[in-house]
């Protein structure tokens, strides 16, 4: 969860001739899969692309991602520079400890969608509250499930002649014997 404060602006308003001020607000954020399946739902296009989101597009999914009560109409054209800064530092922290060792980072050509999200939340059991969980930290819980109900890596020929020879001289010392 991200808390923005929102600083005190002043906003001409070109259609009353008119300067108003804004008080300093506040903005709770949530980047989790409620927030993308909103956008989605409204985009009609995946979240997760190499494709280049637009400012109104961007600005939106601030929207879809505040969980508070939206002080005023105008809030998400008051963000600062500063607070945009805040809203990517969070969008890309991993939120987790987790970390995997050997992380090879592979290309897949498979669209990620939120419905494929919730699918293998379901195929995984994971319970649907980790919807409201920051985004990075459901997919390091689906890639730790992936891994730890896939099978076992088959070893190598070299590998498995290594253990024998290992074995071997484990046995041959235990028993005193040449061979």
């Amino acid at each position: 969860m991200l808390i923005l404060k929102v600083p005190e602006t002043e906003l001409y308003d070109s259609s009353k001739n008119l300067f108003t001020t804004y008080k300093e607000s506040s903005l709770t954020l949530e980047h989790s899969l409620m927030s993308i399946s909103k956008w989605e739902s409204k985009w009609h296009k995946p979240y997760f692309s190499s494709e280049k989101k637009t400012p109104a597009e961007i600005k939106d999914y601030i929207r879809c991602m505040t969980i508070s009560q939206i002080p005023d109409e105008y809030i998400y054209d008051r963000l600062s520079s500063e607070n945009i800064n805040q809203i990517n530092d969070y969008i890309l922290d991993p939120m987790t400890a987790t970390t995997f060792k050997d992380e090879k980072k592979r290309k897949s050509r498979e669209i990620i969608t939120s419905e494929v999200i919730y699918y293998l939340m379901v195929t995984y059991g994971i319970p649907f509250e980790c919807q409201k969980w920051h985004i990075n930290k459901l997919f390091t819980l689906i890639k730790v499930c992936e891994i730890k109900n896939s099978p076992p890596k088959k070893m190598s020929k070299n590998d498995v002649l290594k253990q024998y020879k290992e074995l071997n001289a484990y046995r041959r010392s235990v028993l005193n014997s040449k061979g």
